[in-house]
């Protein structure tokens, strides 16, 4: 198909989607170039959908009927059609009718819409993923009904229209089901479309992670090289399905054990899984004759893609065009590869050594190989299993949103951590990322703020402090380290959420527990006076300790400090079962411990954290012997297809793990006169606080190396119903993975109140659609522009932003004559780029009441600051005195559209004093936007101000995030300064920039990232 020559061609329609059974298809317009395709789809449809498409017999199509179906101007008749490999599987199309039902032009804004769907792929979501598309293309051409005529047996076609969600109307008519479908997006309709959104990528990554049949492309006869070592991980891991080895050079029946054919093809049996590890210049071979078979998805290790350098980029480019034109996903390329431990699959389909991590209830996702491995290897070390792995490499194709979408109703998941370097879709991942949250942890560790290579998204312009906010009000748990990630999933995986902030300290080394508490009063939380067990404690006295404090109502959390006794490894055993027992006493309070130079300790602990497997960790390999990125993550360039050659793993030197200061926090400990603190009290566990409210356990101990000899040994399975604490090496780290947790409680009893969108019955959205399509006519696709302040003025109006006008005063006479149209007093200021808003500089004076005093400071003015033409000077009517605000919204590139608050003047900009939110804003985000700032006691009655109207303010934010959200095209607003009074507000000035929106975004129909 060639676009080039017809300029008309909207590019811009074309998307790949994913469908309901996991699938992949390309929807695009059809053009004149498509005659052949159309005859040959409509020759594979039966007769009975083409009887329910045309309501009479017609068994082929004419040479006029292939003509008008062929040929649109993409504004009053539009045909889209779905394809795989490049042919049709289902078209649709609209033609514009007016009042009286015949074919009309604009302004008619209801057109006829017709479906036809192949019978091989009925009942995949393809119409449903058509119907989304061309409504977005009927709104984006001024239509917003359409009109249907289907058949009463025709039920499947019936259900696609009213399970959509739209408004619709619904008679008969001389024989027919006659449907309206008003084309206005609903909550309804957009719920609709997530939740199938939601089911088909789940659905899709879920093909990949429980194949029934995998097969090794590249597998060298040496047995040596990365897809040997896939094939050898996937046998070795006891995988439940049909395992191949393809190499076409062949010349026996099995590879190290495994069946090996020289092609694909001669397979002779389905297969749902390729693994691809040869050169990238045979990768393409590989890919088609994977699409020719079958295959669901692809694992492609390859590498000498988009880390490579711009060649490489436009491979990986090429490579995901051709993956999804065969209907197939891709993970990769440059992966470090999956895996799955659920006990009917048993897939390591990676370059992690067998035997898999064990099973385990973590979900974990990176995009470094060299993250996955450190990752691992810490999981391993301690004990933890997992439920799936996921390393994305390029993350060309399949991402961490897809990734979400599976783990949200994965029942073998309860905590989902990330390493991510880039976040995609920023609008998308935080939609997904809250819906998660809102049932399990999510633990994100963000690569810095540059893109690395290989990922074609853009890096944000926001600081670090307001992603991590950002990301924390979508409920994500936000940590700076990998050891974070691991250190805070840990006790999320193994020990319930704290019901609040208060923690007991308790152990045998009052040192250690004044450290403790340090780092409690740093992270925030309010720990209780640590309870000093002297060194001469038993595991017993532990026990009794332990259990008072879990059976406390004053207790959300306890952690554990212990140093070594002369017998270590004597007790070391005795304390864990003391410490499991009394954390299984009282099982609705999480419980942490902190050891010093106790190896034994955490060993034991680990052992009896480790989730049940089916097998031995014991005998699991050590950490040390994982490979390294330069030999797991081994190149592809070079040798044959059979016997791939090294390379070298493209993750950013900022993957290695930093040193840790072990140094106290600086918050002073409480005095504890005799060195012991308050007893708690013992009471029975009936007395306790309800088992909701119980408090996690936690330990602690100053930071020491942990020596790779840990691995094999700490990570034994455990006893059935064994109880599960975590153990950490130093105080601040334990005290930091309570912090989170409690953070993370905290949100989620807050997201059980659901803010509201506000409706405005006065916002006037197609007028600011109208207007906005006006003012970026003449402006460059790629171009941004300021508006004037008049069409700013009036683009605010229209959602109920009033401005105050200004006067232009280019002379002393100028001024005077605003001053009498506006009434005094007045304000006199300029506006002058390098002066404005700009008060401590003395560009502004304020109550001038008369002539006289208006004419003399205009003189000082322009004495002072420069020439009247340099200023700029303006007269403003005087509003009543309140506090100065500033509010403006950006669209970041990695953020989507964020909405930001502060207090206006320098003290606010140099502190940084600023919150944000993103868009759209609820009634609850506009509330808790003005109250997070640390000023925020300034809007209500400091030191015996008077407070100022919050609500109105609450008000002009929620407009505000209306605009941008409406309007793709606002890119950014600035309002300020906004004078907050105790009654009203006024806006002094306003900057508005707009430019062309992208071709789709979030709130449009469901489409994979483009290519």
């Amino acid at each position: 198909m060639t676009t080039a020559s017809d300029p008309s061609y909207p590019d811009h329609w074309e998307a790949d989607v994913v469908l309901r059974d996991g699938g992949t298809a390309r929807i695009r317009p059809i053009t004149t170039d498509d005659a052949g395709r159309l005859v040959s789809f409509y020759e594979q449809v039966s007769d009975e959908s083409k009887y329910y498409r045309f309501f009479a017999p017609y068994p082929r199509l004419s040479d006029r009927d292939v003509h008008r179906f062929t040929h649109h101007d993409y504004v009053d008749r539009v045909g889209l059609a779905a394809t795989i490999g490049g042919e049709f599987i289902a078209t649709v199309r609209y033609d514009r009718i007016g009042a009286d039902g015949r074919s009309a032009t604009g302004p008619s804004d209801e057109a006829e819409v017709a479906f036809l769907v192949q019978d091989a792929h009925q009942g995949r979501g393809v119409a449903s993923a058509l119907l989304e598309h061309i409504g977005a293309v009927a709104r984006e051409r001024g239509i917003r009904r359409f009109a249907a005529e289907v058949l009463p047996a025709n039920s499947k076609m019936i259900k696609v229209f009213t399970d959509a969600g739209y408004q619709q109307k619904r008679s008969f008519e001389d024989g027919s089901v006659h449907l309206t479908l008003d084309l206005e997006p609903t909550a309804e309709s957009l719920a609709v479309q997530r939740a199938r959104e939601q089911r088909a990528e789940a659905r899709s990554v879920q093909r990949l992670l429980s194949p029934g049949s995998v097969a090794v492309i590249g597998v060298s006869r040496s047995l040596a090289g990365v897809g040997a070592a896939a094939l050898r991980n996937l046998r070795d891991s006891g995988f439940h399905g049909h395992l191949y080895a393809v190499n076409e050079a062949v010349t026996r029946d099995l590879l190290d054990g495994v069946r090996a054919y020289p092609t694909l093809g001669a397979v002779g049996a389905p297969v749902d899984l390729a693994v691809i590890a040869v050169p990238a210049d045979r990768v393409p071979d590989a890919v088609a004759a994977c699409g020719e078979h079958g295959v669901q998805g692809l694992v492609v290790l390859s590498a000498g893609y988009g880390e490579s350098g711009p060649e490489g980029m436009a491979r990986q480019r090429e490579l995901v065009r051709q993956v999804r034109s065969y209907g197939m996903r891709l993970i990769g390329p440059n992966a470090f590869g999956v895996i799955n431990t659920a006990p009917e699959v048993e897939l390591n389909a990676s370059l992690a050594p067998a035997p898999a991590p064990a099973r385990g209830r973590v979900g974990l996702f990176t995009q470094s190989g060299a993250i996955g491995i450190a990752l691992l290897s810490g999981l391993l070390r301690r004990g933890e299993g997992l439920s799936s792995f996921v390393s994305a490499g390029n993350r060309a194709d399949v991402s961490g949103n897809d990734i979400l979408q599976y783990w949200y109703d994965d029942e073998a998941t309860d905590v989902a951590l990330m390493y991510l370097e880039t976040l995609g879709n920023p609008r998308k991942f935080t939609r997904l990322a809250r819906r998660t949250a809102a049932v399990k942890p999510v633990v994100v560790a963000k690569g810095g703020r540059h893109t690395p290579a290989g990922h074609v998204v853009p890096g944000t312009r926001l600081p670090e402090a307001t992603v991590s906010e950002l990301l924390r009000q979508a409920g994500v748990i936000r940590v700076d380290t990998v050891t974070e990630l691991v250190d805070v999933g840990l006790l999320l995986a193994s020990q319930p959420v704290p019901a609040g902030p208060r923690v007991a300290i308790l152990g045998n080394s009052e040192s250690l527990g004044v450290l403790t508490y340090d780092a409690c009063l740093t992270e925030g939380l309010r720990p209780l006076p640590p309870l000093d067990l002297t060194t001469a404690a038993s595991p017993e006295d532990f026990r009794t300790a332990v259990s008072a404090a879990l059976a406390s109502p004053d207790t959300d959390a306890v952690v554990v400090t212990a140093i070594p006794w002369v017998s270590e490894h004597a007790l070391a055993d005795d304390l864990a079962e003391a410490l499991r027992a009394a954390a299984a006493a009282h099982p609705g309070k999480p419980v942490a411990v902190v050891h010093v130079e106790l190896g034994a300790l955490a060993e034991a602990l680990s052992a009896a954290t480790a989730p049940t497997a089916a097998t031995d960790l014991a005998d699991a390999v050590p950490p040390a012997t994982l490979p390294t990125p330069a030999t797991a993550l081994a190149a592809l360039g070079s040798g044959s297809a059979s016997e791939p050659g090294p390379a070298s793993d493209a993750a950013p030197a900022s993957g290695t793990a930093p040193a840790y200061d072990a140094a106290p926090a600086s918050a002073s400990a409480p005095a504890t006169g005799t060195g012991t603190a308050p007893a708690y009290d013992a009471a029975p566990a009936s007395a306790s606080a309800p088992a909701a409210e119980a408090a996690p356990v936690i330990a602690a101990a100053p930071f020491r190396p942990e020596p790779a000899s840990e691995g094999a040994g700490s990570a034994a399975v455990p006893a059935p119903g064994t109880a599960r604490i975590p153990s950490y090496p130093a105080a601040e780290r334990a005290v930091k993975a309570v912090a989170e947790a409690v953070r993370y409680g905290q949100w989620r009893r807050g997201v059980a109140e659901v803010g509201q969108v506000p409706e405005f019955e006065d916002i006037d959205e197609s007028g600011a659609a109208g207007q906005l399509s006006r003012l970026l006519a003449g402006v460059g696709e790629e171009e941004v522009a300021t508006l004037d302040d008049p069409d700013a003025r009036e683009l605010l109006a229209r959602y109920g932003i009033r401005v105050l006008s200004t006067l232009p005063a280019p002379s002393a006479d100028a001024a005077v004559r605003a001053a009498r149209v506006l009434g005094y007093p007045v304000a006199l200021k300029t506006t002058a780029p390098h002066l404005r808003h700009r008060a401590d500089l003395g560009g502004v004076r304020l109550d001038l009441t008369t002539e006289a005093e208006l004419r003399r400071s205009y003189e000082e003015l322009t004495h002072a600051l420069g020439k009247p033409q340099e200023l700029l000077p303006v007269v403003q009517s005087m509003v009543p005195r309140g506090v100065d605000t500033v509010i403006r919204s950006v669209i970041d590139p990695a953020a989507g559209a964020v909405l930001s608050f502060g207090l206006s003047g320098v003290a606010s900009e140099l502190l940084g004093d600023t919150a944000h939110r993103l868009v759209p804003a609820t009634d609850k985000d506009a509330a808790s936007l003005i109250r997070s700032i640390r000023t925020a006691p300034l809007l209500f009655g400091w030191r015996g101000s008077d407070p100022v109207d919050t609500p109105a303010l609450e008000e002009l934010l929620l407009r505000l995030s209306r605009l941008v959200d409406d309007h793709p095209e606002v890119v950014g607003v600035a309002l300020e300064p906004v004078v907050v009074a105790t009654e009203g507000l006024s806006v002094l000035s306003a900057t508005v920039r707009v430019a062309h929106p992208p071709a789709r975004g979030d709130l449009g129909p469901r489409t994979l990232p483009s290519y």
